[in-house]
């Protein structure tokens, strides 16, 4: 984050619940069709961490550490508090609490910032600044700290948005460096955790990514052979704990940024690819530790996109998203689905004015902290997600299981202007028909109503709405225990091996694919491996597994293991594609053909699918290139003879992560890739 009243926003699905009750005091309006959401709690998505509901804490903010801000944040469920603020991270010196360049309020010191961060029983996680600090300056901090202060803080992030140096063009972040390459960066990083964790080894430390389709990522800077991720991992992976993204949706309207969080899934798909690519197997988490949104960040917009992003982001195994953040400003005064908008990024109010309008009282909470307040009671630490959907778009559903059983639904109801009835369907559980607790936020509200409403299968959600349910099981029978985390063995173009740890004896295990909100079962052993075969090439996969004992009662499932299976190991055709330049919304495609067959080809045609649906071909050259839905096609003319090759590509436009296709037909067979 780079100031106080001004934020310049940078470009840059999990599925799940449910639920929700009218509680509106007046009549809601004609309902234009039910809804149907469906809730898997087979299909188990990443458990929930302790500090997965965040903020950030800035030191020009004179409210930082106040007993006040503290409590809102308490009663909110906040688990994790960021700190000195953003931009301000590379260049604040914590010794004598200053920022050259920049403003540092009062009593805003880190022993005032830790007073807050105990208060509300939640953690910190601190910037450390590279831009103008040095290594000996990050250590003695984790000394004072955790060895002269006992404040146990684990997570240090070294520097904040880094790739923001000028590198790339755009110069926004402090970095005295002379060379301010994503080398360099890496590098620091190595020089900055070791002289840390010499101090503290219990530490994580978390090195700057940038976020998939967001600048500057896909860039080649002058002088580097890849890309920041690329270049920063391959050196400085072993020596890190964690990686940290920021997001910014620029969506133009409220509904095109309320579409922004299905792209999570993918977003994260690709990092967790370049992570595994230089992690030699070790566990490298994800923080998102900046986000925001572009249009109605005070009112129920912002407030709904809080609700989409968290759940999105935790469903997908995310230890910890931070909201930007607690107080800001105003900038814009303008009017948002009937409520005034001040255009103010913090979640609490500053209290100032701006061209003749002013904010509530101080620390008066916007719409997005009753969001995060709605999250915070929702997906508690220890739960797991499950998948859930929704049949209509305007809709989105997540969902939570607790150890005694309960299932926690949250839904997020799109529409402005209309009420929707749910009928929410359920596998692999049964709820009481007891009357379930609701909990509702509304558009224009000033805090959550909650209740008892509806049943478990049926409840009405009012426009622009955020809603959970807390229901109970019918029955509480004994369960074996889940299995552990799957893994993947050998994967090839059709099959994959699938393991995970035994969780008792006497049990039979099931394996599931995810698809969509429903489960497919690949096969069940007494085992604690499986092989599985008729799979798809070049196909993302998700499963889970669970365990059955003798009595039929069925575990909750495993942790998801996703895979990816490959193109065929041998074939007639042979293709290499790759990305050849990328400007971070659009990039040149390069495909060279080989036909490695024994017989020519007399004109040819390939064809491969998107794998996502936010790539667009506009133009090619050596062929004729057409693009329908996500299928990619390309004719050629021409013999190509064995053993000949043959170079085509194309221009095309991204609005979201840019995963690469992996399986391509040549005249209808699948190639080999190289």
């Amino acid at each position: 984050m780079i100031s106080l009243t001004a934020r310049r926003f940078r470009l840059i699905t999990a599925v799940a619940v449910l639920g929700a009750g009218l509680l509106a005091a007046g009549p809601a309006a004609a309902d234009p069709g039910s809804v149907t959401v469906t809730v898997n709690a087979r299909a188990g998505l990443a458990t929930v961490s302790d500090t997965a509901v965040g903020v950030n804490h800035a030191v020009w903010d004179s409210e930082l550490g106040t007993n006040t801000v503290a409590d809102l944040y308490a009663k909110a469920g906040v688990g994790m508090m960021r700190y000195p603020g953003g931009s301000y991270g590379d260049i604040y010196h914590w010794k004598d609490n200053t920022a050259p360049g920049g403003y540092v309020a009062p009593n805003t010191d880190f022993d005032t910032f830790m007073g807050g961060v105990h208060r509300a029983g939640a953690q910190p996680i601190i910037i450390a600044d590279y831009g103008s600090g040095t290594p000996q300056e990050a250590a003695d901090w984790v000394r004072y700290a955790n060895v002269t202060k006992g404040y146990g803080a684990k997570y240090w992030e070294i520097g904040n948005e880094l790739y923001g140096n000028g590198h790339y063009g755009a110069n926004w972040e402090a970095d005295q460096h002379a060379d301010k390459s994503p080398t360099a960066y890496a590098q620091g990083v190595v020089a900055y955790a070791d002289a840390m964790k010499a101090v503290d080894p219990t530490i994580k430390v978390g090195a700057v990514l940038t976020t998939p389709a967001n600048w500057p990522d896909g860039l080649v800077g002058s002088g580097d052979s890849a890309t920041w991720n690329e270049t920063v991992l391959s050196i400085a992976a072993s020596h890190i704990d964690f990686v940290i993204l920021h997001w910014y949706p620029s969506g133009a309207t409220a509904a095109d940024e309320l579409s922004r969080p299905d792209q999570v899934t993918d977003m994260l798909y690709l990092v967790r690819q370049e992570i595994d690519r230089h992690s030699g197997g070790r566990d490298i988490g994800i923080a998102l530790t900046e986000t925001n949104t572009a249009v109605g960040m005070d009112t129920q917009p912002g407030a709904l996109f809080a609700a989409e992003t968290y759940a999105s982001l935790l469903a997908n195994g995310v230890f910890t998203v931070d909201w930007w953040d607690t107080h800001n400003g105003p900038t814009t005064v303008s009017t948002v689905a009937g409520q005034t908008d001040y255009g103010d990024s913090g979640l609490l109010s500053s209290g100032g004015c701006v061209n003749g309008t002013c904010e509530p009282a101080v620390n008066t909470p916007f719409a997005p902290y009753h969001a995060l307040s709605m999250l915070g009671s929702f997906a508690r630490p220890g739960d797991q997600f499950v998948r859930a959907g929704s049949d209509q778009p305007t809709v989105n559903a997540y969902a939570v299981r607790r150890a005694n059983g309960d299932l926690a639904l949250l839904l997020v109801n799109k529409d402005p202007d209309n009420a929707h009835t749910i009928a929410v369907n359920y596998a692999g559980y049964t709820p009481s028909p007891a009357v379930p607790t609701v909990s509702t936020f509304t558009n224009g509200a000033s805090a959550v109503t909650t209740t008892s409403a509806g049943t478990a299968t049926s409840q009405t959600l009012p426009p622009y709405s955020l809603t959970t349910v807390l229901l109970h099981p019918a029955a509480t029978n004994a369960q074996p225990a889940p299995p552990g985390q799957p893994s993947a063995g050998t994967v090839t173009d059709r099959t994959a091996t699938i393991s995970w740890p035994s969780s008792g004896t006497g049990l039979k295990y099931e394996v599931y694919r995810q698809v969509g909100a429903v489960s497919e079962e690949l096969g069940e052993t007494t085992g604690t491996s499986l092989d599985v075969a008729n799979l798809n090439p070049g196909t993302r996969y998700t499963v889970n597994v669970l365990a059955r004992n003798g009595s039929g009662a069925v575990s909750w499932s495993s942790p998801p293991l996703t895979f990816t299976t490959t193109a065929p190991a041998h074939s007639t055709c042979s293709v290499r594609y790759a990305d050849a330049n990328d400007w971070a919304s659009g990039f040149v495609g390069s495909v060279d053909i080989t036909n490695t067959g024994s017989a020519p080809l007399d004109g040819w045609t390939l064809a491969f699918t998107w794998p996502t649906p936010y790539q667009q071909v506009s133009s090619g050259w050596n062929g004729t290139w057409t693009q329908q839905g996500t299928t990619v096609v390309v004719t050629g003319t021409g013999q190509l003879a064995p053993n000949a090759k043959v170079n085509t590509g194309f221009v095309a436009g991204y609005t979201g992560p840019n995963v690469t296709p992996i399986a391509f037909t040549l005249n209808g067979t699948v190639c080999a890739t190289g």
